[in-house]
């Protein structure tokens, strides 16, 4: 059996919200792995284990370029080390120049947009350069380009820490803004249930026939109340299916009609999502230095 440290415990209750004992019992029952204690955790807790994907874990901006006609854009993320450097003004300008590189040489990845020529050198060497500069690790985290079959309509908050690039066929500049800052605060992972993976959906499928059948209901019943709970997800998680923030009795698919629009695509960042963000422990540390130095 998987030994359960104290620092599996931790990680995995700051990935779910769960009771640090309920953490434990599940790692436990999971034999240590974490992705598999994380879906036992919510098959007894519910919706609250799952708040992982929400948790913003370093600093930085989210940068947008539209060109003028509002038929091309970019959205880039730059990280740096703490939201302090996120304000600084070289390092802002910074990331609206590689935004408008990316619009205007369409690199392949973050290599080939490293290696454009930059001021009186390259991206890397401007990059470098900055790092010296303000005494902060920088780096290009991702980007993407869009040629717009509509208008882009575009939307950046929390000081830039969440960006949204959006493609909306017909309509107005008005319902393209609203559309933007929708996606801004509900964070759909895709247009519609097609984008959404299979693996996913098999996960949540899997999940809700856990808890359904500790109703002890008929399997007919079970199964209807997984589909029930499969769907339900599906229209929380896809831009399509959710209810418009600014009128709730209205889905978004139903606002599009109203309009005679339509979205093509569109692009959510969200600064840190994923990344892993330094800790540093002082007492810890103020600690060890004590123990060092009553060594010597």
């Amino acid at each position: 059996m998987a030994e359960i440290t104290a620092a599996m415990v931790k990680e995995l209750r700051v990935k779910t919200d769960a009771p640090m004992m309920e953490c434990k019992k599940a790692l436990i029952e999971a034999d240590g792995d974490l992705a598999k204690a994380e879906d036992i955790l919510r098959v007894k807790l519910g919706n609250k284990a799952s708040k992982a994907a929400s948790r913003i874990a370093a600093e930085g901006v989210v940068g947008i370029h539209l060109a003028d006609d509002a038929r091309l854009g970019a959205i880039i993320e730059v990280n740096c080390e703490t939201d302090f450097v996120a304000k600084n003004e070289d390092f802002l300008a910074f990331v609206a120049e590689l935004a408008g590189m990316v619009a205007a040489s369409n690199p392949a990845d973050v290599a080939a947009l490293s290696a454009l020529p930059c001021r009186d050198g390259t991206v890397e060497s401007v990059r470098t350069a900055l790092v010296g500069k303000i005494g902060e690790n920088l780096s290009i985290r991702r980007f993407a380009r869009v040629e717009a079959k509509g208008r882009l309509a575009s939307y950046v908050h929390g000081g830039a820490r969440i960006g949204v690039l959006l493609d909306l066929v017909g309509g107005d500049e008005t319902l393209g803004r609203d559309l933007a800052m929708h996606i801004a605060a509900t964070k759909p992972r895709a247009l519609s249930t097609d984008g959404v993976a299979a693996d996913e959906i098999e996960r949540e499928r899997s999940i809700a026939r856990a808890k359904a059948a500790e109703s002890g209901k008929p399997a007919e019943i079970v199964e209807k109340m997984v589909e029930g709970t499969v769907q339900k997800f599906l229209k929380e998680v896809t831009l399509l299916g959710q209810p418009f923030v600014k009128d709730d009795k209205q889905t978004i698919s139903a606002l599009l009609k109203s309009k005679s629009a339509s979205v093509d695509s569109f692009v959510l960042y969200v600064v840190g999502e994923g990344i892993e963000k330094r800790q540093d422990d002082f007492a810890a540390e103020v600690a060890a230095q004590a123990a060092a130095a009553a060594g010597r």
